[in-house]
């Protein structure tokens, strides 16, 4: 069997519960892909975009649903060894993949050199946009996954002071009638990882300068790599509790908050308290 094909059916069969009823359970819970979507799905060249995009493969063979899929890849500077990885990893898991190059990371270097990466997510963001408007696409389909999700909201909790999260789907504010979605939203990472080791498969990280130098690092930890360790922590001291973070975004008691905002408007529980 080819190498793809046993890909493929371990999503199906060994991962059916914990990547490909996940990965379905969020297309159907958030109306995540509809009839006749155009979609331009995202390769990074990680290990989430490419199980996103053999997920929407499968999805656009034997799904009920008719939609077209554009995989598209934006190389942002990669050097030539990371780049022909993420061909490699293409050809080796049969995805068409179409890439398009920019500047990114040198521009985003120089705007920033000691803190790059919000300038390089903010251009990139506006590069896939253009790309999907190009292509037609209505929808851009990204890699996050579970694990990004709750990581997102302590995030905001721990360093925004405010309580927000990373939404399954959301509407362009610059892009008029493209919507992004997160087809991954209820896949945990553990599991992502587990599907790469077992089929063996290697993929980039970020891949930039700054994160390689940022790995090296032993005296530093990025927010986010902060978020990751503190959540493995109470993991294993409460099984569960990821799932009651991720369930308690969904059961919030307006009865028992201090306030809350809307479209920028904010509203104290004191507006309401006498009435």
């Amino acid at each position: 069997m080819e190498k793809f094909k046993e890909v493929e059916r371990s999503i199906i069969k060994k991962f059916r519960k914990d990547i490909w009823s996940r990965f379905m359970s969020s297309i159907s819970d958030y109306k995540l892909i509809e009839e006749n979507d155009n979609i331009m799905v995202c390769i990074s060249g990680g290990k989430d975009s490419f199980l996103l995009a053999k997920c929407i493969q499968e999805l656009h063979r034997h799904g009920k649903v008719k939609f077209t899929a554009h995989y598209v890849s934006m190389d942002p500077g990669y050097n030539k060894e990371n780049y022909e990885k993420i061909m490699e990893n293409a050809k080796l898991l049969n995805i068409p993949i179409e890439v398009f190059k920019t500047d990114v990371f040198e521009v985003a270097n120089k705007l920033n050199s000691e803190n790059p990466c919000y300038m390089c997510a903010r251009m990139r963001r506006g590069h896939l946009y253009n790309k999907a408007k190009e292509l037609g696409c209505n929808k851009i389909a990204l890699g996050h996954h579970f694990d990004d999700v709750i990581e997102t909201t302590l995030l905001s909790m721990f360093y925004g002071a405010e309580v927000k999260t990373m939404m399954p789907k959301l509407y362009s504010d610059n892009f008029e009638g493209i919507e992004l979605i997160r087809p991954l939203y209820l896949v945990k990472e553990d599991a992502i990882i587990s599907w790469k080791n077992f089929n063996e498969l290697n993929f980039l990280n970020c891949a930039c300068k700054f994160t390689e130098k940022l790995d090296n690092d032993t005296t530093g930890i990025s927010k986010r790599q902060e978020m990751k360790k503190l959540i493995k922590k109470l993991r294993s001291e409460r099984k569960n509790i990821d799932n009651n973070i991720f369930t308690a975004l969904n059961n919030i008691n307006m009865n028992c908050i201090l306030g809350y905002k809307k479209d920028g408007e904010y509203t104290s529980f004191l507006d309401n308290y006498d009435k």
